[in-house]
């Protein structure tokens, strides 16, 4: 085989990996690599704190990084973004850990991995469109403040509650000051290689050289000094199980126990990953594949569970490190799992030097990135409707988790909608001579429906109305069972007064709802629409 045709194999091979151009551009790769190194550094702090908010060892928390990273950056639908153990699960399994033990969430996390396979395949990853923009802007918003609360966290002696005070907090304020500044700059003069990259390491380097007193990874580890330690846990621990199926009961109590648990997992994972697609997408300008990234977050999740691990779901802020830092490949994510496996079996004593303030220094840009600042201008000019989604999104985001406020928004903004349409409905009246008898015509306007239903009967007046009405239906549509049924019961009134009713220009299918009125209905094959009075098509 010549070399030409190594090449078209490799690039056909590649193309099916979704990796399209990756031979065409060894500097995007170069970029891939150097932003998912960045992004595996970034990683482990934030699995670890993931695992122990879920009561779980941290071991539990960065092998779910690794799994659920590597496989979701691999076959995903969205190149570039970065999935890992994330802390709006770790909230949630909390209460399972703690009741049931850790098996159970073994079992919840696989229970939620084949949720979204089915997900995907059933190709329900598109109504993620039908979430509005006021929405997005209020989960973006939210999250951003979410991230920003999250490293005020950093800011307390490791192993207490108590703030850093005197040399310690300014020195990490300095860090943390320069780490930005470092970020912000360094683009200017060091295109090749990832500002956050070089930030972490020129402020470990700095620490280090100087023996700076400020708090470390490894201080935070608080576990015999060591992040390896840490890392690798107690030998003895019950929770390190490697691959198996969970240790519990295959019961119908147990999944009365596992289900609530998975279904609730299933909506926070699902929800996060797909906005935060969304996000990425709008970020760079392309379209990943909803269902795509659903069956291979479900793969991943299961896989993640039967090797005794969280799982996890899509992360905004490691994704908008990754893409700010130039990764847009699948090379990104990959680098990023086997990097922070790189850390995990070799590199953890080295890890353990970072400052903790350089970390907090690259979370700090990822919330200022994140955080739609044109919202504060848009709130002006939009209507107050759309602007009280965005703030009511955001203070359930910080108040309570992403899925209750993303189901929140959506409920209201389609209420909104509904009422908003429902004060369209316009029906205009006007009396005509038809073979010399007088008749009343209605001619109503807009969409016929539940929330307009009310407000379209009540502008009709039987008692007032001649022996002969018309309504003409060419210019409404009936568009679920509440329409049909108001016009039977405008049709009760009017035969109750003895009056003629003639309904013109509905659909076959609305007819055939009709029992009332379905005798009162002419019929005109050529003009009469057709539209599904379910569906609304």
């Amino acid at each position: 085989m010549d070399k030409q045709a190594k090449e078209q194999k490799l690039q056909a091979l590649l193309d099916r990996l979704g990796m399209t151009g990756a031979m065409a551009d060894p500097h995007q790769t170069r970029r891939d690599i150097l932003s998912g190194l960045t992004v595996a550094m970034a990683l482990v702090p934030e699995a670890v704190a993931f695992a122990f908010v879920a009561g779980v060892n941290p071991l539990v928390g960065l092998y779910a990084a690794v799994i659920v990273g590597f496989i979701t950056a691999a076959f995903g639908g969205r190149p570039g973004m970065i999935s890992a153990a994330a802390g709006s699960l770790a909230v949630v399994m909390t209460g399972l850990v703690v009741q049931h033990g850790v098996e159970y969430l073994y079992a919840a996390v696989i229970l939620m991995g084949i949720f979204q396979i089915i997900i995907g395949l059933m190709g329900w990853g598109k109504f993620i469109r039908m979430v509005p923009q006021p929405v997005i802007l209020g989960f973006v918003n939210g999250l951003a403040i979410v991230i920003f609360l999250a490293q005020l966290e950093q800011f307390k002696v490791p192993g207490s509650d108590q703030w850093l005070q005197g040399e310690q907090l300014w020195t990490m304020l300095a860090l943390v000051a320069l780490t930005m500044a470092m970020i912000y700059l360094l683009p200017r003069l060091l295109k090749s290689l990832p500002a956050g990259l070089v930030a972490i390491i020129a402020v470990t380097v700095l620490v280090s050289l100087f023996g700076l007193d400020t708090v470390t990874v490894g201080d935070k580890a608080n576990v015999e000094g060591s992040l390896s330690v840490l890392i690798w846990g107690d030998p003895n621990d019950p929770q390190l199980n490697g691959f198996h199926l969970p240790d519990i009961p295959y019961t119908w109590d147990s999944l009365m126990i596992v289900l609530p648990y998975a279904l609730v997992l299933t909506i926070i994972g699902t929800t996060e990953s797909l906005l935060t697609m969304t996000l990425i997408d709008d970020l760079t300008g392309t379209r990943g594949q909803a269902n795509r990234e659903c069956k291979a977050l479900g793969s991943a999740n299961v896989l993640a569970g039967a090797c005794s691990t969280m799982g996890g779901c899509a992360l905004i802020g490691q994704s908008l490190i990754n893409i700010s830092a130039g990764g847009r490949g699948r090379l990104s994510g990959i680098t990023a799992a086997l990097g922070l496996l790189a850390i995990i079996l070799v590199l953890s004593d080295y890890m353990e030097m970072v400052p903790v303030a350089a970390l907090v220094g690259l979370m700090f840009v990822v919330v200022i990135a994140t955080f739609d600042w044109s919202t504060l201008n848009i709130l002006r000019g939009i209507s107050k409707y759309d602007a009280f989604v965005i703030l009511l999104v955001t203070a359930l985001t910080v108040i309570f988790d992403l899925a209750v406020a993303v189901v929140a928004g959506v409920v209201v903004s389609a209420l909104v909608f509904a009422w908003q349409h429902a004060q369209r409905v316009v029906v205009e009246a006007r009396e005509e001579e038809i073979d010399g008898h007088k008749v009343k015509v209605y001619q109503p306007f807009g969409p016929l429906f539940f929330a307009s239903a009310q407000n379209f009967i009540e502008q009709f007046h039987p008692q007032d109305d001649p022996d002969n009405v018309i309504i003409d239906f060419r210019y409404s549509r009936v568009y679920d069972h509440t329409g049909v049924e108001v016009i039977d019961r405008l049709t009760r009134k009017y035969k109750k007064l003895g009056k003629k009713l003639v309904l013109r220009h509905l659909s076959p299918e609305c007819r055939e709802l009709l029992q009332d009125a379905r005798d009162l209905v002419e019929v005109n094959i050529s003009e009469d629409p057709h539209y599904h009075v379910s569906l609304g098509k």
